[in-house]
């Protein structure tokens, strides 16, 4: 029997994660990874980093090179897009993007990685140059261009989710003149609870930002390069747009052949088996199991598709897995300017949008005990989802100028195990005055959010 034949599409977080689990876990098998793109594994995650400089190198920005895996024995291709796959005959088409050539490429196994594409809006204009994608290799060179040019002052952002806080961040502290565009009422409106929408709200105006939300664009105007944004609340002077209004599955060229969600996410069982026998998906173009919502939802993160490719790598071989996927729980976190926020779970909006029961708790206190002067304690806010019947904890957020940001850590691994507000009301956390409460932020807020009295 010959070497088992493994086909990985896209050479991303679920496809490098599939690729190095594959090789180390199993002697007899041949993983050849084809990826569409002329730069292997480049972490959009890492580009506000990179256009800071905080970097070492913009090819750095990278889950792993080409020699990491074929080190390993496996093989991979750039600038080669998988076009089809012919599911009787066990074989994917490919086609190198530089020279149009076509072959056929054997498999006993096909692993979906395609992720998502980011959406540029179908309105007049959007071909001009200097509109621009926050998303990948070659994107990150041009906005760094752009950033260090003085001929780009008026930049305008659309998108106010995570991508586009992080691009009003870079531009506004290169001292450019930066509007916020969405279509939504308030920034992070869809990510964080109201409260905490409220405190960073006034931050954005107070770093110059203009805010021009609950708007609709409906158009960019210039000769050959952008110039001003037509939106139905007004013009706005743009030398360059920034645009980051969201992405969906790269899936298009699977219409037809592999059974598609709404919206084109790829359908998959509880073990990321697609339709087709011995093809399977993971990643941002599939829905995981979200934990606290009990149903399978967009989770677009590097650590939700490592763990799908962990999982998947694990039970490939069988003829059934013995256990299902065991779900995720999606958690994030940024910095805007002064302040750190990280966020696990459900939101009210999510919450909502999946249609369960849930009731949320704003929590602000002191991160230190009240002899500690004020200059030396910063103020904190915690805000927990959670269902109003059981108390099971369905998501959180910390917010603070200190970065307080890993106890979206210690959310994350409540909101997993389904703990209760009376069990972290009561978990025991260390106590040290120059770090903390003798009752810890988490246990203050969730003996707040039970309206049990104060100490």
């Amino acid at each position: 029997m010959g070497k088992q034949k493994v086909i990985i599409v896209g050479a991303s977080h679920g496809g490098h994660e599939s690729a190095i689990e594959l090789l180390d876990q199993y002697s007899d098998i041949e993983v050849t990874i084809y990826e569409a793109g002329d730069f292997v594994s480049f972490m959009s995650c890492g580009m506000e980093l990179y256009l800071k400089d905080e970097v070492t190198a913009k090819d750095d920005v990278r889950n792993f090179a080409p020699a990491d895996l074929e080190k390993r024995g496996g093989k991979i291709f750039k600038n080669n897009q998988v076009s089809a796959i012919h599911a009787d005959q066990k074989t994917v088409t490919v086609r190198d993007t530089k020279t149009g050539q076509e072959k056929e490429a054997a498999y006993d196994k096909l692993i979906l990685s395609s992720g998502v594409k980011p959406v540029m809006l179908p309105v007049e204009g959007n071909d001009l140059e200097n509109i621009y994608l926050m998303r990948g290799y070659d994107w990150a060179t041009k906005i760094k261009s752009a950033l260090e040019s003085d001929a780009v002052q008026d930049v305008v952002v659309v998108g106010a989710g995570y991508i586009g806080l992080e691009a009003v961040d870079v531009f506004a502290g290169a001292g450019k003149n930066v509007t916020l565009i969405d279509v939504i009422d308030r920034p992070l409106g869809t990510y964080l609870n109201p409260e905490l929408v409220d405190i960073l709200e006034p931050e954005l105006a107070k770093n110059h930002v203009n805010l021009c939300m609950g708007a609709k664009i409906e158009s960019f105007q210039g000769s050959d390069k952008v110039e001003t944004v037509i939106t139905d609340k007004g013009t706005i002077k743009a030398d360059l747009v920034i645009v980051a209004a969201g992405v969906k599955p790269n899936t298009d060229w699977l219409q037809g052949t592999v059974d598609l969600e709404d919206g084109g996410f790829i359908k998959v069982d509880e073990y990321f088996r697609t339709n087709l026998p011995d093809v399977y998906a993971i990643g941002d173009a599939v829905l995981p199991l979200s934990i606290p919502a009990g149903k399978p939802m967009p989770i677009a993160l590097a650590t939700t598709a490592r763990r799908e490719a962990q999982y998947l790598v694990k039970h490939i071989f069988e003829t059934k897995p013995h256990e299902a996927f065991a779900g995720v729980v999606g958690s994030s976190a940024l910095s805007l300017f002064d302040y750190h926020f990280a966020a696990s779970g459900l939101n009210a909006f999510s919450a909502a949008k999946a249609e369960i029961p849930f009731k949320t708790s704003f929590y602000e206190d002191r991160l230190r005990p009240a002899y500690i002067p004020d200059d030396s304690n910063p103020k904190v806010y915690v805000s927990l989802t959670f269902n109003p019947l059981t108390h099971q904890i369905l998501g959180g957020a910390v917010l603070s100028k200190y970065d307080v940001t890993a106890q979206g850590n210690v959310l994350s691994l409540a909101i997993g195990h389904k703990m209760t507000l009376e069990d972290l009301a009561q978990a025991d956390f260390f106590f040290q005055p120059g770090f903390d409460r003798q009752w810890s932020l988490l246990n203050l807020a969730a003996q707040h959010a039970l309206d049990l009295a104060r100490f």
